[in-house]
This record gives C-alpha cells, structure tokens and sequence, in this order.
C-alpha cells in the first residue's frame, strides 16, 4: 500500500563487525554427509543487494549466482533468492564448501539449522482472555505472518462484511497444496504459500499438510491476535466465553508456512532456508508487516540478513525476543527489527464487596452481580461429604441450599472450571474461589460469574460470610488496568554489550486467547511465549499503517516502540520501552530513520549514531544525538525529563521544543557519573506533549 524504499547490501562479514556479532561459518568435517546421503543443506548469501533495493533486476541476481554455481561444481540450487538478499541455499559437497571461499562475490554461507517457534499452545484451558471491543482498525493492510500456516476456516480468518478498503499494491499468490485450495484465499486471508524443502518432506508427522493449511495451531494464533475478526463469539467446551476481536481487525493476512510438526513435538521447528525464502516472497508480493514468531538466533546470519533486506523495502518488521531466559540473550540484534519480549501478570479482575464497603480484589471478569452468599461446605447435598462440598465437586452441592446464591468453592480436587460447573447445575448465581494455600488467581471462562481469591483475602472473606449469611453482597468487574504486569522471567533479555537495545518492548505473552483450526479438536486455545508478545506489536503496526498509509516503517516502528509503559522492577534491557499499551499509540513525536541509513551506519561503523528509539551507552560513549519530529497536522510543545537513572546524571538538552507538523529538532543526551566493571544503570527519557501524548526512550548505561 506504500511505496517501497532499499538500500545496497552489504557482506555479513562487514554487518557483524559492525554489530559485534559472529557470522555463519563453513560446516565442519562432522557435517560430512554419510555415504549415499544428500549432503547438507547451506544458504549461501551473495554480495550486492536484492531488487527491492532497485540496483539490479532478478536476471542479474540469477546469472550471479549461477556463475557462483558453476565455478564451485554445484547443481541447482533448492531456493533462489533475488528481493530481499541475493543468495540461495544449495546442497554442498566439503570441496563445493571450501571453494566457496575463494569466490569474490560470496558474503557469506552457513548450514541450515531447524529454529524452534517461540510460543507455547495449550488445548486444556482457556484462561486470561479478553475480549476487544475494537471494531475497526488496520484496513488495507497486509501482515505477512511466517509460521506454522493458517486455518482459514476459523471465523476469526473469515471473509466478513466490513473488512473496508482492500490493499492496494499486495501481489501474492495461493499456492495450492494438500486440503488447500486456490479459493481458500479470500478478501482477509489474501495470500498464502508454504516452504517445506529445508525442514524436509520426510521429517514432517503424518497429520501434516503439504500445504498453507496449518496443523500445530501457532500460525492460525499468532494471526488471529494480530488481525482477527472483531465481535466473533467464542465457545469452550460448549459453553459461550465472551467475543473475541484481533488487534487489527480488519487488516489482511497473508500466510508464508515455514515452520512444521515432526512426529516428536519437540523436533517441531522451522528451517531457516524455508524462513528465509518465505521472508523473500513476503517482500516481493508486498506485505506492508512481517511477524516472525520464532527464535532469531543470536549472531547475524542469513536470515537477518533477509529481515534487513525487508526493512530496507519500507516493511515494518517484527520478530520475537525468544523464550530461552538467562540462557540466551534476545533475538533480532539488528536496529532494523523491532524485537519484541513477553510480559505476564496482565488478567481481568473482579471484586467482592460488602454491604459496608469493604472489598477484595482478584482474578474473573463477573459483570454486576449482587445477592446472598453461602460458604459450599454448609451445602453438601444429601450423602456427599463436606470436604466434596467445599471443592463444589459434581453433584456434590444441595440445590435447596446454593440456589440463586453466590457460592464460596475451595481450590483443589477438581479444576477450577468444574467447580462452576457444578455451581451452575445446582442453581448458583455466582462463585467465589478461593485458594487454601499459595498460589496464583486466575481469570478462567467460567459456568457462571466468578472472583477468584487469595488464600490470605478468602480466609477473611469466608469468615465474614459464615457471620452474614442473610447479608447482601456485590461483584463487580474491576475497571482500568487489570493486574500488576511483570517481565516474564523466561523472555530473553538484551545483551549489555550488543551495540542496540534488546527488546524493543514487551507485550502480553501469557495465556493470550487466539483461534485453532478445527483440526485441534478445539475451535480456540490459549498460548504463551514472546511470540503471543509479537502479534499484538503486529497489529499496532498495523493500526497505525490502516490510518497513516504515507507513513514509513521506520516512522511506525517507532511510535510503537516508544508508546510503552515501563514496568516496575524490570531493567530496559528485560523491558526496552516497557509493556504495549492494547489500542494504537496516540503520541505525535517519532523518530524516523531513512531506509538507507541501516547499511550507512553499519559500513561506518556509527549505530550509535543512528536515530533509533533506544540508547544503549557504554563507558566510550558519555553523548548521542537524536531527532524527533512531529508527525502530527497541528503545531505542538514538548517537554523532555530523565527518570529512573540511579547513580548517573543523564541531562538533555534542550528540555523543550516547539515543533510545526513535519518539523523536527535534535536533542542531547549527556551521561556522568561512575564507570567500571559491573556498572549497570538505566532509566529512561519521557517526552510529554502538550496535546497529551508520550513518548518514551528507555536508556541503559553499560559503565
């Protein structure tokens, strides 16, 4: 929908000196394919730029690599690449390999490797979802979604009504396959193709299809939270929980499968010689996002390389920080990706109040509802003991005693949706859940409305209704920000020594509510992990880009980026910004970064000096310089202020500025204090708008 911008290639070599990274290196003799065996798959970057970048077209791309081919003794290659990088992936014999090193136009080649997705789904309970009001947002979008697939026949992905202005400049294909038709694609999944070649027809598990058609669920999840359907009602096990709307409605999809089931589910993956074709395709056929929920691995190899070459074409890139913890740091090193990290704690929570004000806050999403309350244990039914009662087992509960009561039920012994199960067979109005020891609340899709308690707040909560048995009481719905947000302790963190702050951001990444294909045996299913986080930043991209279609990636990225809410007790490197808010930034400045700037920096080796969202400082660097701009239609005055630095002053100047639409201004940040081994501080620059946005620019000072 907009037009596209590159820049010239250059080698990885070159890239990862300048990052501080290490690049793919030649396979070693273990690698040496047994005797009749086909040798090893290696992607192969070649030096210059793919046509997206408009310095050459693909028939000069192709006769290069042919020419780098014939003079190694190769056959034709398994893909080709021409848009985003230039390059292919070959099977290589040891000599091909080490004749490689001696051809000029050669970059760089890695061997493929199988990368794990970054999310985690789970079939047993639907828990912490939220409905979304938003009935608009993202029309004429596309969102290239590099996964698992799609289900097209999820009502999340269907072809509705209200779908708005369709994308003007996406040209892909369907790519018909195994259950997969060519009118499988409609007006919301626009585009679908699947790449099998790396992963291998022979690694794959049976119920697989060769196919766009998705099988592990992941691909249809992550689009659904990024672009599904607004208003579609939602059913668990028989039972309605609630509308379900993505966060970019009326954006299309389009679906590059490049990650597939193998019999062992812990073999699941993607090969990142499909990954990269996929992105390849994704930017030729003009996908204005590109999500990859999937582990990036942490040096500059082939596929950032790609990812590179997608944001040089003006697509807003978006990849997830990976789930791997302390054991590694987050993916997508690259300026140029906007990587994304998993924040939990964020559920919908509900509150208990008393006749005389007093009240308890916990997990549920109850609406209003008022009435009697009776601890279940004072109803057990006719032959069912008190202990059965008290965890509102089956048929356990007295009709006469718990009907149109509010019902005090145990944690333990059967699983908390059962209980309001049984609640709701015998006439309950409502549940309290209260846990009888430590433990977490939760927000399940209940039977019937439900607040979850704390041991320590149920304790008191049950005395108090054994004393007020003829007293009414009130549920309530808690407005405003539900729960207290953390970092999730499995969300990668940034290297303190990378030259860019990692992540970018954090958002939801804990039992996030998307769409499964029938498939599953499940129509919907809850799932965690950075890659659930990186769907939401998705569709903000997409919000943005359905409203401001003139605008660049870079310029999207950033107000994005820059709209999070720090999160207590994370440092930027967990967080970067902090946690995505869930409607579309409002704020007015960003920080734009010409297409062409990403290789200028790295060839001159000044990242630091790129006008990126973030600063990432070590004791070399005590000054940087950024710009901003007002990318709103009305004259504006902003305000910045230093926060949260704990041993280093950190001043800007100047402190204000007042800026015309289109008008920008650069501003100095300036860093002293201690330095040495082991220093660590961080803080972050907020800049308030006059009209009331804020934007903010998390600083972390490596000493």
């Amino acid at each position: 929908m907009r037009a596209r911008r590159a820049s010239t290639v250059l080698g990885c070599g070159l890239l990862a000196l300048a990052l501080g990274l290490p690049t793919g290196g030649v396979a070693s003799a273990d690698d040496t394919p047994a005797q009749g065996a086909l040798p090893p798959l290696t992607l192969v970057t070649l030096t210059g730029a793919g046509t997206a970048a408009g310095r050459a077209d693909a028939e000069e791309l192709l006769a290069r690599q042919d020419a780098v081919l014939a003079a190694v003794g190769a056959d034709q290659p398994v893909y080709r690449w021409t848009t985003a990088l230039n390059g292919f992936a070959a099977r290589l014999t040891d000599a091909q390999l080490a004749a490689l090193d001696d051809q000029e136009t050669v970059a760089s080649f890695e061997a493929d490797t199988v990368r794990p997705l970054a999310g985690r789904t789970s079939l047993a309970t639907v828990r912490g979802a939220v409905a979304s009001p938003r009935l608009r947002g993202g029309a004429g979008v596309v969102i290239g979604v590099v996964d698992s697939g799609i289900a097209p026949e999820s009502p999340a992905l269907a072809d509705v009504p209200g779908l708005g202005a369709d994308p003007e400049d996406f040209a892909g294909a369907c790519a018909e396959g195994d259950g997969w038709a060519a009118d499988d694609c409609t007006r919301k999944v626009v585009g679908a193709r699947w790449y099998v070649e790396g992963f291998g027809t022979d690694r794959i598990r049976s119920s697989e299809s060769l196919s766009p058609l998705d099988v592990l669920g992941h691909g249809t999840q992550v689009s659904s939270v990024a672009a599904g359907n607004a208003g579609v009602s939602v059913r668990v096990d028989g039972r309605p929980a609630g509308r379900f709307g993505g966060v970019a409605p009326q954006a299309r999809i389009a679906s590059y499968k490049a990650c597939w089931g193998a019999p062992d589910p812990s073999d699941d993956g993607c090969s990142t010689a499909d990954v990269v074709s996929a992105v390849d395709a994704a930017v030729a056929d003009g996908v204005d996002v590109l999500t990859l929920a999937l582990a990036g691995g942490d040096r500059l190899d082939t596929l950032q390389v790609a990812l590179l070459g997608a944001a040089e074409a003006d697509v807003v890139v978006m990849g997830a920080a990976g789930n791997a913890g302390a054991s590694a740091y987050a993916s997508h090193a690259g300026p140029w990706v906007t990587t994304v990290g998993a924040a939990v704690g964020r559920m919908s929570r509900g509150r208990v109040t008393l006749p005389g004000g007093r009240s308890w806050t916990g997990g549920g999403r109850p609406g209003d509802v008022r009435g009697r309350a009776v601890l279940a244990q004072d109803a057990a039914a006719p032959g069912a003991s008190r202990r059965a009662a008290a965890e509102c087992r089956a048929d356990a509960l007295d009709a006469r005693k718990v009907a149109d009561r509010i019902v005090v039920c145990r944690r333990g012994g059967i699983g908390r949706i059962d209980k309001s199960e049984s609640v709701a067979r015998a006439g309950g109005r409502a549940m309290v859940l209260v846990n009888r020891g430590p433990g977490a609340v939760s927000a399940d899709f209940h039977s019937v409305p439900t607040v979850h308690l704390s041991a320590a707040d149920g304790r008191t909560f049950s005395r108090w209704v054994a004393r007020h048995p003829d007293d009414r009481l009130q549920m309530s719905r808690v407005l405003g920000d539900p729960g207290t947000r953390r970092t999730a302790p499995w969300s990668a963190a940034g290297d303190p020594r990378g030259a860019t702050l990692k992540p970018d951001a954090v958002a939801d990444g804990d039992a996030v509510l998307g769409a499964l294909p029938e498939s599953t045996g499940r129509s919907w299913g809850v799932f965690s992990g950075s890659s659930a986080a990186t769907a939401h930043a998705s569709g903000l991209a997409a919000l943005l880009l359905g409203r401001h279609d003139d605008w660049s990636a870079a310029r999207v990225r950033s107000l994005v980026v820059t709209s999070g809410r720090p999160i207590r007790g994370s440092s930027v490197l967990e967080q970067g910004s902090g946690a995505l808010p869930g409607r579309a930034p409002t704020a007015h400045l960003a920080f734009d970064v010409s297409p062409r700037a990403w290789r200028r920096a790295l060839r001159t080796r000044s990242l630091a000096r790129l006008n990126t969202t973030s600063l990432l400082l070590s004791a070399r660097q005590s000054r940087a310089v950024r710009t901003v701009t007002n990318v709103s239609s009305r004259p504006e005055y902003f305000s910045v202020t230093a926060r949260g630095f704990a041993s280093h002053r950190v001043r800007v100047q100047p402190l204000a500025v007042r800026l015309a639409p289109g008008e920008s201004a650069d501003f100095t940040v300036t860093v002293s204090g201690p330095t040495g081994p082991g220093v660590l501080d961080d803080g972050v620059l907020v800049w308030l708008g006059a009209r009331g946005g804020v934007t903010r620019v998390p600083v972390a000072l490596t000493r």
